[in-house]
């Protein structure tokens, strides 16, 4: 099963329905730790689907939403798409603070992320429940739908942290996504990066993306992003070269563990 950048415990698995309450308890159990929810004149199906699971609600699902962004991390609903924009679209946020949602059909064939689909875990919780349940994953991020480097999850697996504005993870992933000339320059952690990246890779690093040992092999003319795996600080660089990197350049930090 596709590993879950946040505890099974902290996910919620919604439906409305009849028939979607059996698929979302099928999906419940196949979650470790994660928790049902349906309305209580479907108590009896809920508790039957998810024993020991399920908690049900009286009043409208859309009262429920403000408590399950604030509850969980991830909410994964037996629901309509349309019917879940509505649902959610009063308590959106921002991508640091959303939590993953992923919409299902009653008929269990498909998994959408339709929010936070990559700080939030959406795509790799679609995935995993995919996996689960003998769906498919519909990923429409274009770094997944082109099976590229994901900016803002390079290194997630093994612990890594980055460090950039919004404004530069737009800029870079628009880069990487728009096939311009990519630096990675790996200084530190371990270079096993690219397999197992975002919800798995199957192919090879793209032509795009430029692997280098040293920050001075960038060419500022050249590379569109500047992706700086360190235990370095900035104040290290010459300053010609941080000035005409800094609004297309991330850092990653590798922690200690995942040091290579």
């Amino acid at each position: 099963m596709t590993p879950l950048p946040f505890a099974n415990d902290r996910i919620a698995v919604v439906s409305i329905t009849r028939h979607g309450i059996a698929l979302a308890g099928r999906i419940t159990r196949a979650l470790p730790g994660a928790h049902l929810f349906a309305p209580a004149k479907f108590r009896d199906i809920a508790e039957a689907a998810a024993p020991g699971m399920a908690a049900c609600y009286e009043g409208k699902t859309a009262d429920q939403i403000p408590g399950l962004f604030k509850a969980f991390d991830a909410i994964v609903a037996v629901v309509s798409l349309g019917a879940m924009v509505r649902l959610i679209a009063p308590h959106l946020g921002d991508k640091e603070s959303d939590p993953g949602v992923v919409a299902l059909d009653e008929a269990g064939r498909f998994a959408i992320p339709m929010l936070s689909g990559h700080l939030g875990g959406a795509n790799a919780l679609a995935g995993a429940v995919a996996e689960a349940i003998g769906a498919q994953a519909v990923l429409t991020t274009a770094s997944d739908a082109r099976q590229t480097l994901a900016v803002d999850l390079l290194g997630r697996e093994l612990g890594w942290r980055f460090e950039a504005s919004k404004a530069v993870i737009v800029k870079t992933s628009a880069a990487v996504v728009n096939d311009e000339p990519v630096a990675v320059v790996q200084e530190a952690g371990s270079a096993d990066w690219w397999h197992g990246h975002a919800n798995g890779r199957s192919g090879a690093l793209p032509g795009n993306i430029q692997v280098v040992e040293h920050i001075d092999a960038v060419d500022p003319r050249r590379h569109g992003a500047v992706l700086w795996i360190t235990h370095r600080h900035t104040g290290e660089l010459p300053a010609a070269l941080y000035t005409a990197i800094a609004d297309r350049l991330v850092i990653y930090r590798p922690t200690p563990e995942a040091a290579g």
